[in-house]
């Protein structure tokens, strides 16, 4: 696995070292209130970059042609079982005709790349500024770095016809209620969601089940849009069937 450089910072396409090195991010400055009306001398400007950012990432993705996110955890080792798993998916989305595209970073990321590119696909990495350094994995051939999370999970939602999730912490549910909730108000078409693992996912899924849709805070149908399974090839019968229906 790439080997983090905790002395190095990166704000987009310029990387800090040393002294030059923030002690916040730019997402920070741009939610944390900075005092009594300074917003409207500051964020007016901040649209620009925002702007920027998602006209770079859209100017790099827009002829990648169809892809599937893989999204888990930073944290797992490559000796763990679902490292090997995000491989074998990734593989399989590509022969399935299918671009990868993951956070970029080490762990299920890294192996999702990895997949990908040892047998020949394309792999996508979407990275993101954060105060504690990661880097872009070595397997990743298109990569775009981002300030913004917002701006970072429009382009993954873009650009992507489904989502894997393996086990992962905030940022994997992050990114899986994200697409959750625009598909159940109509924002994206209805694209295969696969949580893989149910022995991980299973408390979450009882809670949804047990207590939001028991308080009626969602409905029966919204619980169809997740699909839950333990194995690659029952995560890339998902895929393939979807893929059938879309055609």
């Amino acid at each position: 696995m790439t080997a983090q450089n905790t002395d190095r910072h990166r704000k987009g396409p310029i990387t800090l070292r040393g002294s030059q090195r923030p002690t916040t991010t730019t997402d920070q400055h741009l939610l944390e209130e900075e005092g009594p009306g300074e917003w409207v001398h500051s964020d007016p400007w901040r649209v620009m970059r925002i702007q920027a950012e998602f006209v770079e990432g859209f100017g790099a993705l827009a002829e990648l042609g169809p892809a599937i996110s893989i999204f888990g955890s930073a944290r797992i080792a490559p000796d763990h079982p679902d490292y090997a798993k995000a491989e074998q998916i990734a593989r399989g989305v590509v022969d399935l005709g299918y671009a990868v595209i993951t956070g970029g970073g080490p762990g299920i990321m890294e192996a999702g790349n990895k997949g990908a590119k040892e047998c020949g696909g394309v792999s996508v990495g979407l990275g993101i500024e954060l105060p504690f350094e990661q880097g872009m994995n070595e397997y990743v051939d298109l990569g775009v770095d981002f300030r913004y999370f917002f701006a970072r999970k429009t382009v993954f939602v873009k650009y992507s016809s489904g989502f894997v999730v393996l086990p992962g912490g905030f940022g994997t549910f992050d990114e899986m209620f994200e697409a959750l909730c625009l598909m159940q108000t109509h924002k994206i078409r209805m694209f295969p969601l696969v949580l893989v693992g149910r022995a991980y996912w299973q408390g979450l899924l009882d809670w949804i089940r047990g207590t939001v849709l028991d308080n009626g805070l969602i409905s029966e149908k919204d619980l169809g849009l997740l699909r839950v399974v333990d194995t690659a090839d029952e995560a890339l019968d998902v895929l393939r069937d979807a893929a059938l229906r879309q055609r």
